[in-house]
C-alpha cells in the first residue's frame, strides 16, 4: 500500500461488518484513526479488540437518528480533536416483487440507504468543512446503475444516493470537501449471503450471480475498501462528484 492516512480521522458507518470493516481495518492499518459506527455492540467489541483496536473508536447507534449523529460527532471531535472523512457503508437490502413490498418495507430501504447518509454526512459536514482537504464516500450499489429484478426500493435508494452524492460534491467543493460514490457489485459479506435464501439454494443463486459478472466471480470486501481507501487518500485528490463502478464489469458504466 503505497497511500497513508497518517493523522486523519475517519469516520465508517456500517463499521461492524462487510465492506464497513474491510474498509475502518484498511484505513487504521495506513495510520488513520477511525469512528466505528453500528448498531451491534458485540461486533463492534469484537473488531476493537484486534490488532488495530487501539486506532478503532467504537460508537453505537443507528445512522437513522439525527440525535445518535450529532452525539457521535461531538464524542469524536473531542477523542480525535475533529474530523477529515466519513464513509457510508451502512446499507440494508430488500428482494421482493412492488406487489408484496408495504409500505413500511419501502421506508425502511429508503431510510437506511439514502436517508441515513443525509443524516450522517449533514451531522459531519461542519467537522469536515473546519478540517479542509476533507472526504465523503458514500457506498451506493450497481443496482443503482444498471437495476436488478424485484429490488425495486434497493435500486431506487441507491440511485437516490448517487445523486445526492453528485449535489453534495458541488455544494462542498468550496470548502474542499471530495464527495464521491462507490458503486460494488456481488460482494462476500452477510448481507449477501443472506439473500441467497435456504443453504440447499445457495449455490445455485450463486452460479446464477457469477454469471452476470465479466469477471465471473464475487468479490471479497476488501477489493471494495481498496477502491474507498483510494477515493479518501490524497492520491485521488481532483476527483469529486465521481461515481465509480468497482462491479466486476456487470454494468459496464
Amino acid at each position: 500500500m503505497t497511500a497513508s492516512l497518517e493523522g486523519r480521522r475517519i469516520l465508517v458507518t456500517g463499521a461492524a461488518r462487510g465492506i464497513g470493516r474491510a474498509s475502518a481495518l484498511r484505513f487504521a492499518e495506513a495510520g488513520a484513526m477511525v469512528g466505528c459506527l453500528d448498531m451491534d455492540g458485540a461486533a463492534l467489541d469484537e473488531l476493537c479488540a484486534g490488532p488495530q483496536g487501539n486506532r478503532l473508536h467504537r460508537l453505537v447507534g443507528d445512522v437513522t437518528s439525527s440525535e445518535i449523529l450529532a452525539g457521535a460527532m461531538d464524542e469524536l471531535a473531542q477523542r480525535f480533536g475533529g474530523l477529515d472523512g466519513v464513509v457510508n457503508s451502512a446499507g440494508v437490502d430488500l428482494e421482493k416483487p412492488l406487489t408484496d413490498v408495504s409500505d413500511a418495507d419501502w421506508d425502511r430501504v429508503l431510510r437506511v440507504n439514502l436517508t441515513g447518509p443525509m443524516i450522517v454526512c449533514r451531522a459531519a459536514l461542519p467537522l469536515l468543512k473546519a478540517a479542509g482537504r476533507a472526504t465523503i464516500v458514500n457506498v451506493s450499489s450497481g443496482a443503482g446503475l444498471q437495476p436488478l429484478k424485484f429490488r425495486t426500493a434497493y435500486s431506487a435508494s441507491k440511485a437516490g444516493l448517487q445523486m445526492f452524492s453528485k449535489a453534495l460534491a458541488m455544494e462542498t467543493a468550496e470548502f474542499g470537501v471530495r464527495v464521491n460514490a462507490v458503486c460494488p457489485g456481488a460482494v462476500e459479506t452477510d448481507l449477501f449471503r443472506s439473500g441467497l435464501g435456504e443453504p440447499e439454494d445457495a449455490e445455485g443463486r450463486r452460479v446464477v450471480i457469477r454469471q452476470r459478472y465479466a469477471l465471473g466471480r464475487i468479490a471479497a470486501a476488501d477489493e471494495i475498501a481498496a477502491a474507498i481507501f483510494w477515493l479518501t487518500s490524497w492520491e485521488s485528490s481532483y476527483v469529486t462528484g465521481s461515481v465509480l463502478a468497482v462491479d466486476g464489469g456487470r454494468t459496464f458504466h
